[in-house]
């Protein structure tokens, strides 16, 4: 097994710890090697059963940018009724604007049917597809930041609005729509805590040992 020495574990830490989530996005392009770098990252990402269920989708065209914005930000008013008041606010205040002005959005997939009917894991976890495509996305985010670029994950939005404005067969599964870009405005913390949305949680009530504990205050 390769050791690491002081600086190359500090670098390891350093994207882990310094990693955001980015809204607000320059329209410099991104080179193409080193985009395909972060693609790179990705599908060297762990899966189950080595199903590798990722394909990547680049959206770089205009019309095609502006059709995934219009669909995020519908879900985001739909999904509004479930907030009141301040909480309301802040949930509308969310930015999504960053599909518009990122020069690449990444479409990440995830083909449930990558492998066949029996893939080791997937038999006993049918979750594990996503939850391999979930680490190839942690790998790509880390790569993005390392590189100097910023990456926002847009998380809500109807599936099949997706599927149909990017042509996705309607088996395969649009887990994010990742958009990547330049900033000059790079939080220092996460943008949700820092307005107030929630905070992190303390690690030490949330390790247990052997088995499920009560609670812990």
């Amino acid at each position: 097994m390769n050791s690491f020495t002081n600086d190359e574990k500090q670098a390891v830490y350093k994207a882990i710890y310094g990693r955001r989530d980015v809204r607000t996005f320059l329209s410099d392009e991104i080179p193409n090697e080193t985009v395909y770098n972060i693609l790179q990252a990705a599908h060297s990402g762990p899966s189950v059963g080595f199903m590798q269920p990722w394909n990547f989708i680049l959206v770089s065209d205009t019309e095609v940018k502006n059709k995934l914005a219009w669909a995020a930000d519908k879900e985001r008013r739909a999904l509004a009724i479930h907030y009141e008041g301040e909480k309301k606010e802040d949930f509308l205040e969310l930015k999504i604007q960053g599909l518009k002005e990122a020069p690449l959005t990444i479409c990440v997939t995830c083909d449930p049917t990558r492998g066949g009917s029996h893939v080791l894991g997937r038999n006993s976890i049918p979750e594990t597809d996503m939850m391999s495509t979930a680490c190839a996305i942690q790998n790509m985010w880390l790569a993005s930041y390392a590189e100097g670029l910023a990456m926002g994950w847009v998380s809500f939005y109807k599936k099949n609005d997706v599927r149909d404005i990017l042509h996705i067969p309607p088996h395969i599964d649009p887990v994010a729509l990742m958009s990547i870009g330049y900033t000059d405005k790079y939080p220092e913390k996460p943008i949700l805590e820092q307005a107030n949305w929630e905070k992190r949680r303390d690690l030490d009530k949330l390790i247990y040992h052997n088995v499920w504990e009560n609670e812990k205050e």
